[in-house]
């Protein structure tokens, strides 16, 4: 990854959608990228920031391009996706996308402990994966979440992670994104000269 710059970031993900985005994602009835997809299009279709948009967009990115692979119904671990992919897009986007990368699995755990209706809604693969990245969070848990300034904005990116798992929902393609994941690249570092 070191080889990555300002101007192949987007590049870069777009081949990864290309390539990977139509794996199976955690036995839910859509593709990886029509789950990363569907989250966009409604962060979106809410008039959300570009920069929101985009952290939807790529919040399971760490799905393919981490090194300990894809989560499955019989894994018996976290493989900690999220890190995976914060680590990838941190030298390039803004702290609320990585933040909201980083911390969306928390942010379940933290609905979870907070909104008791919202563990009712998860789906089977989402409870398994709860169990397996530490249930709902304690109140220590909840106390820490609670200092990050991006809080109100990872806990949105989460709601419409939950919302992107329309089987056969069609929405606009990555190439749709890309120039504005490349405008929150741009603006982040500075205008390329």
């Amino acid at each position: 990854m070191k080889d990555l710059t300002r101007t192949t970031i987007v590049p870069f993900l777009a081949d990864i959608f290309e390539r990977r985005g139509g794996e199976e994602y955690l036995g839910e009835p859509v593709t990886m990228a029509e789950h990363m997809l569907q989250g966009a299009y409604f962060a979106q279709e809410a008039r959300e920031s570009e920069t929101l948009i985009v952290a939807t967009l790529l919040h399971d990115i760490g799905h393919f391009t981490s090194e300990f692979g894809m989560f499955s119904m019989d894994d018996t671990h976290d493989r900690m996706h999220e890190e995976a992919g914060a680590r990838v897009l941190e030298d390039f986007f803004p702290k609320l996308v990585t933040d909201c990368v980083r911390y969306h699995v928390a942010a379940k755990r933290y609905l979870c402990a907070t909104r008791p209706a919202y563990f009712d809604a998860l789906s089977a693969a989402s409870v398994h994966s709860l169990n397996l990245q530490g249930g709902p969070m304690t109140p220590e848990d909840l106390a820490e979440m609670e200092k990050n300034p991006n809080l109100k904005d990872i806990v949105q990116v989460r709601l419409y992670d939950d919302q992107g798992k329309v089987a056969g929902l069609q929405t606009p393609p990555f190439a749709h994104f890309a120039p504005m994941m490349q405008r929150v690249v741009n603006d982040h570092l500075g205008h390329a000269t």
